[in-house]
Order: C-alpha cells, then sequence, then structure tokens
C-alpha cells in the first residue's frame, strides 16, 4: 500500500495547540505567531508567515518546517436540479493519486460537501465504484481538511455541512478521521458546529466505538443499511460477514447521543435484490430498537458494472409505504448528480487501481497493461 506523502507538516491537519507545539518544537524563536498564523489561514485560506513581524530567517523556517496549501484541482462537473447545481470535484494528491468531493444543494442557501476519506476502499460494497478500486491508501487528516479548504478558497464553496460519504470507508480511518473532525471544530479554524458534521458508515463495528468514545453527543451518524438479514447484506456488503446485523444494532444501540438525536439508515433500494414487502419488515425489525430513526430511502444508482437496474418510482414509493406501515419515518433521497458520477454510490476511479502496477511493470519493461 501507498505511503503518504513525507515533507514539511502540513497545518491542515493540526488544531491550533498543536501547531503551537510543534512551532515551539522547530521554531522556538516564532512560536508566537501559531495561533494567529493559524487563524488567518482558515479565514484567508492564505498560509503567509511573511505577513507577520518576523525575521527573514523565521520566516524562511516556518516555509521549511510547514506547509498549508490546497489540493490541485484537476476537473469539476456539474448538473443542474431542481434544488440547485449538483457539482463534483476531481482533486489530486501530491502523490498523484484522484480523490473526488462533492457539492450537494440543500436549498436556495444551503450546501453539503461530502468528502472522501481514502483512496479507494476495501469493504468491497458490491453497488459501489469505490469498493471496486480497492484500498489504495488512506487520506491524511490533512488531506481530508484540505477537500473543505479547496472547496472554499479556490472553488469559493460555502458548505454549511460536512459529510463523509465519499471515497472510502471513514471509519477504517479512524485515526485521520478524528484529527481532522478536531481540526473542522477548531473556534480558530472553520469552527464547524459537531451537530454540522455526519459521518457515514458500512458498519465498521471498531471504528464506531472509536467515534463513541469521544462523547460528542451533537455529532451526526448514518449507517448503510441495504439488507434486512445477514445472508442478502453479506453478499451486498462484505463487512457484514465481520459485524453481522446483531452485533451493528448492538453497537449503534450503545451510541451516546443527545436527546433529539436521529440516527440515519441508509438503504440503497434495487429491484430483485432487496426491495420486497418482506425486506422492509426487515428494515423495520432491525431499526426498532435503536430509537428515533430516519431511514433515507436510495434509489439505485447505476454504476459502470451495474448490479441491476434503477427502481421506477413506483417501486420506491410502494417500499416507502410499506415502511411507513412498519411505523418507520423514511424519506426519499433525491437523485443529485448521477449525469456527473457524483452519486451515491458513484464515485471512484478503477483506473487509479492499475496506475501502481503499471508503473512497476515499465520499469522492467514490460509495455502491456496488467489485468484489473
Amino acid at each position: 500500500m501507498e505511503q503518504t506523502p513525507s515533507g514539511p507538516i502540513d497545518i491542515l491537519g493540526l488544531t491550533a495547540d498543536e501547531l503551537a507545539s510543534e512551532a515551539r518544537r522547530v521554531l522556538p524563536g516564532s512560536a508566537w505567531v501559531a495561533h494567529d498564523l493559524y487563524a488567518r489561514l482558515f479565514t484567508t485560506g492564505r498560509f503567509e508567515p511573511e505577513s507577520f513581524p518576523l525575521p527573514p530567517t523565521s520566516v524562511d523556517g516556518w516555509h521549511q518546517h510547514f506547509r498549508a496549501a490546497p489540493l490541485a484541482l484537476k476537473k469539476v462537473s456539474e448538473e443542474e436540479t431542481n434544488a440547485g447545481a449538483t457539482a463534483k470535484a476531481v482533486f489530486e494528491t501530491r502523490d498523484g493519486y484522484e480523490i473526488e468531493a462533492v457539492r450537494i444543494p440543500m436549498g436556495a442557501a444551503s450546501q453539503t460537501l461530502c468528502v472522501s476519506s481514502q483512496v479507494g476502499c476495501k469493504m468491497g460494497c458490491t453497488f459501489c465504484e469505490t469498493g471496486r478500486m480497492g484500498l489504495l491508501r488512506q487520506l491524511t487528516a490533512g488531506e481530508i481538511v484540505a477537500q473543505v479548504f479547496t472547496a472554499r478558497f479556490v472553488l469559493g464553496w460555502s458548505p454549511k455541512n460536512i459529510v463523509f460519504m465519499g471515497m472510502g470507508e471513514a471509519l477504517d480511518n479512524a485515526d485521520h478521521l478524528i484529527s481532522a473532525l478536531h481540526v473542522l471544530t477548531q473556534r480558530r479554524g472553520f469552527h464547524y458546529g459537531h451537530d454540522r458534521l455526519t459521518v457515514c458508515t458500512a458498519g465498521h463495528a471498531e471504528g464506531l466505538r472509536r467515534l463513541a468514545a469521544l462523547g460528542w453527543k451533537r455529532l451526526n451518524l448514518s449507517v448503510s443499511l441495504n439488507a434486512p438479514d445477514d445472508a442478502s447484506r453479506s453478499r451486498l456488503m462484505p463487512v457484514n460477514r465481520k459485524t453481522p446485523l446483531a452485533e451493528l444494532q448492538r453497537v449503534l444501540s450503545d451510541y451516546p447521543r443527545r436527546r433529539n438525536f436521529v440516527l440515519g439508515v441508509n438503504y440503497c433500494l434495487m429491484p430483485g435484490l432487496n426491495d420486497s414487502r418482506a425486506d422492509a419488515r426487515g428494515v423495520a425489525d432491525f431499526c426498532r430498537p435503536l430509537g428515533r430513526v430516519l431511514l433515507n430511502l436510495i434509489p439505485y444508482n447505476p454504476g459502470h458494472a451495474p448490479l441491476t437496474r434503477a427502481p421506477e418510482d413506483k417501486e420506491v414509493e410502494s417500499f416507502m409505504g410499506w415502511l411507513r406501515e412498519e411505523g418507520l419515518a423514511v424519506r426519499r433521497r433525491a437523485t443529485k448528480g448521477r449525469a456527473i458520477m457524483a452519486a451515491c454510490g458513484q464515485l471512484g476511479n478503477a483506473e487509479l487501481r492499475r496506475r501502481p502496477q503499471r508503473a512497476q511493470d515499465n520499469s522492467r519493461g514490460l509495455s502491456e497493461d496488467p489485468e484489473p
């Protein structure tokens, strides 16, 4: 697996206090500017130690030991919807990998940014483009935060909410995810409230326990269910073999929550695979012990290797009706970004999986592409 980039310390992966601590270690004579430099960085998007009354040697030291820069922007695609334009940004990491983030319109004056946590994903969900890539490497906390930073200061987007539902299983990268959460909530930084952040998971039990240990009762959580029984879910989502539904239900029941907390349960409706009346009953049985639940019903978005077709409106409405008969609160997730491969389950570029092997083969003088 590829290692993350090395070099100067990425300020975007640090809290203000962590930056001050590192500055005292490597630049003791100019560490006093750390908190103000941090605040200015997250206000203006510019890393400019030269704007402070420091001697040139100290300014050079800051640039030598620290960096803070947006990600390289490769492409932005947009799709107009009734709610506004959905946009997908393709960023390039310093070591040449692509990651994707999506701006989702949530009404006239609100945007949600869906960010990635990994290059690829090892969960292997059969309906997900990212899962076909495999896990190429973890994103650092700085690279996670840099998606928000680049969206703000390069693209001019103003996301009110951040959702960890892009490429990768966020809780499979718990160390860097948790560091990024601390950075995003910094008072001197972007200062997102906990209730403006949502962590989504395929059901990573150990990651859920680590997230619960933060004690952040206002942090939002959603889980992808997609099947109501172990046999079906294991076929669609291999993570279920490690964490069967009964264990996942226990972990979710133990998750700390505020009084008005609502657990998001995401269900991708796939005709012929998980859309029967019995499936709806099983979904309700899973959700009943979990307190307040809002089920987000997501019509399947076929990708490059579809498992089935997209459901028709009448099929979606029927399944929603069955869920409501079972007493579940349910809403249909509006399909946004399907035409630009920005909808749920469509993020990722399987070509990236081939690049490390191709580079290795080219170094040995081989010319043909390897099989994926």
